[in-house]
């Protein structure tokens, strides 16, 4: 897996002098003072000593005379290095003062655009469903209109809060709902959410996510309606199964119980996804496929097969701003023949499908599977027995194995028939579900589940497992040479950061202050194997030890890559990386674990061992 590029750009300067990216010049200035003492030539007689000194004051000068100018931090924040090498020719090139500051003032009012909606992202769509049917008929052309909005709020850097409405109208009959949704980001590997919604589908719920490896993602929901009271219990699966494509395990108990296997690959050309649903009173298999043809077209070709639908469309679409595509697609299928034509536009979208022939209900496709003999099986009035009576025991823990590369694939039918054979109590309609034939469906459901696992376990993971280890050897050998710089560069620092660093060591340990006794930098999956041998880690010990200021704290800010700190290297280009740090604080042990962007500040109570 690659390094996201989604990390703030252009930081390295602000971690060589170790300040926040939002600091004042006065800051700015303070920064450059302490560390110029450290790297100052002066300082030092050895001539292997004094080269290292110069280098790296030389370093510690170009950034100083970067941020402190407030034209070239500005570049330096929007442009990177190559901005200031090149006269700004990677944008419009300006050859004007007031030209570059117009152009660093249009730049500035769009960062501010993106960070409020990086705070506030409002979404919504508007479905107008036209129908030359019922305007033959003498009805009029407007068959009904369907309204949604939502709108994301970031409360906090852990703490976001959605909230949204929807609004139909159909011929005579109509309604609308709304909902509010707080999540709650618990730690780098788990999340929670807390739903309620009022209208038409008023309930409450709770839905927690965990990353159960880098590949593997768990979640799990438990609503309960505020109409009827009943129950439903989600367990969803997701595994990467590589840099492009994911697939998923559904399992809903409920009123209308199902399971569901699904996947979706995407990249710069294609976007495709399949999905699978057998539920307790109804099947359905869609599948999807979009092309892009150039950087503003693309092609789609779409279809649905189920107890209640038959349907492909056909379409494509077309870029025609910088926000803004148009799509147009032609649905025929048998409910009926449409046109649609989608307009998007940011997070908006509006949907006019225009029904060019007859429309098939629901109901009457029933009736149709009924004649030629296709039934699932109705157990919708026991599953919320069943659920009820689940949620306070334990009996069934033991179906549900916890290990990620070894999950019990027979989980969906064993659970079903240890709830329908050992809770007959709470219905006489149960003792039904023990027969051979109540199994059939779920059966089934087992072998498929079954032999997607098998196909994963001996197949596709071995491939892909084979295929990121050739690209992780191939890139170290791209890199290797560049590495090996960094390293000695990083070696060299630390040599002059050593005394001072040392001493800071000495006068915490008498005070029982903050002591680093081991700091790790580097790839993500290395750490998590604790093979710290590994050539894609590097020992930052002794530049976070230099770090620790006169009150005994450590903070690293967010937003900053840390291997532009001093003393740091980046041991693993194009890599995930993440600092682990082991430290002791007033007698007591801690160790945390941060991503390379993530702000670091140390000591914290969570961090006790």
């Amino acid at each position: 897996m690659k390094e996201s590029d989604t990390g703030p750009p252009n930081r390295e300067l602000y971690a060589l002098l170790h300040i926040s990216p939002e600091a004042s010049d006065e800051e700015i200035r303070k920064a450059y003072r302490q560390w110029a003492q450290v790297y100052h030539p002066d300082k030092y007689q050895a001539p292997h000593m004094k080269e290292i000194a110069t280098e790296n004051f030389q370093r510690i000068c170009e950034a100083y005379e970067i941020l402190s100018d407030e034209n070239k931090r500005q570049i330096y924040d929007i442009y990177g290095m190559e901005g200031l090498t090149s006269g700004l020719e990677l944008g419009p090139k300006l050859n004007k003062v007031e030209e570059l500051k117009e152009e660093l003032e249009r730049l500035r009012k769009r960062k501010e655009q993106e960070k409020t909606l990086a705070h506030f992202r409002p979404s919504g769509t508007i479905l107008a469903t036209l129908s030359l049917p019922q305007l033959l008929e003498g009805d009029g052309i407007m068959g009904g209109m369907a309204m949604s909005s939502e709108v994301h709020s970031q409360l906090s850097k852990n703490n976001t809060l959605a909230f949204g409405g929807n609004l139909e109208v159909n011929e005579n009959s109509g309604g609308g709902a709304a909902s509010v949704v707080l999540s709650h980001q618990m730690s780098s590997d788990s999340s929670i959410e807390f739903v309620a919604s009022a209208g038409l589908r008023a309930l409450i719920g709770v839905q927690t996510t965990r990353h159960l490896s880098s590949h593997s993602t768990a979640t799990m929901a438990v609503a309960m309606s505020l109409r009827d009271g009943s129950i439903n219990l989600s367990n969803i699966w997701t595994r990467q199964l590589s840099e492009t494509a994911s697939g998923n395990i559904r399992l809903v108990l409920g009123l209308e119980s199902s399971i569901a296997v699904g996947w979706q690959k995407k990249d710069e050309r294609i976007s495709a996804a399949g999905d699978l649903n057998i539920g307790t009173s109804s099947f359905e298999a869609s599948a999807h496929y979009t092309r892009r043809f150039s950087k503003k077209s693309h092609g789609r070709i779409a279809g649905r097969f189920g107890s209640t639908a038959l349907e492909i469309e056909v379409g494509g679409g077309r870029k025609v701003s910088e926000f803004s595509t148009i799509r147009m697609l032609y649905k025929i299928g048998i409910q009926g023949i449409f046109w649609k034509f989608e307009l998007h536009r940011g997070g908006q979208k509006l949907i006019i499908p225009y029904v060019g022939w007859f429309m098939v209900d629901s109901e009457s496709i029933r009736r149709l599977l009924a004649e030629q003999s296709i039934a699932m099986p109705n157990m919708s009035d026991i599953v919320v027995n069943i659920v009820v009576g689940v949620l306070g025991d334990a009996a069934l823990c033991h179906l549900i194995s916890t290990d990620d590369t070894d999950y019990n694939t027979n989980f969906a039918f064993q659970a079903f028939q240890f709830l329908a054979c050992n809770w007959s109590i709470h219905s006489p309609n149960l003792s039904l579900l023990c027969t051979q034939e109540s199994f059939a469906l779920w059966a089934l459901v087992h072998e498929v589940v079954a032999s997607i696992h098998r196909c994963n376990k001996f197949v596709l993971k071995p491939y892909f497992l084979k295929r990121e280890k050739q690209k992780a050897l191939e890139n170290m050998e791209k890199t290797s040479a560049q590495v090996r710089e960094a390293k000695a560069a990083a070696e060299k620092a630390q040599q002059l950061l050593q005394n001072v660093a040392n001493r800071k060591r000495n006068r915490q340990m008498e005070t029982s202050g903050l002591v680093i006794t081991k700091a790790i930098y580097g790839a993500s999956k290395v750490l998590t194997k604790g093979d710290e041998s590994c050539s894609q880690v590097v020992d930052v010990t002794l530049p976070l030890n230099f770090l620790v200021n006169g009150s005994g704290q450590l903070k690293l800010h967010e937003g900053v890559k840390k291997s532009g700190i001093m003393g740091f290297c980046d041991p693993c280009p194009g890599e995930p990386k993440q600092l682990y740090v082991e430290y002791t604080y007033g007698g007591d042990s801690y160790r945390v674990t941060v991503d390379d962007y993530q702000e670091l500040l140390i000591p914290q109570e969570a961090h006790r061992i």
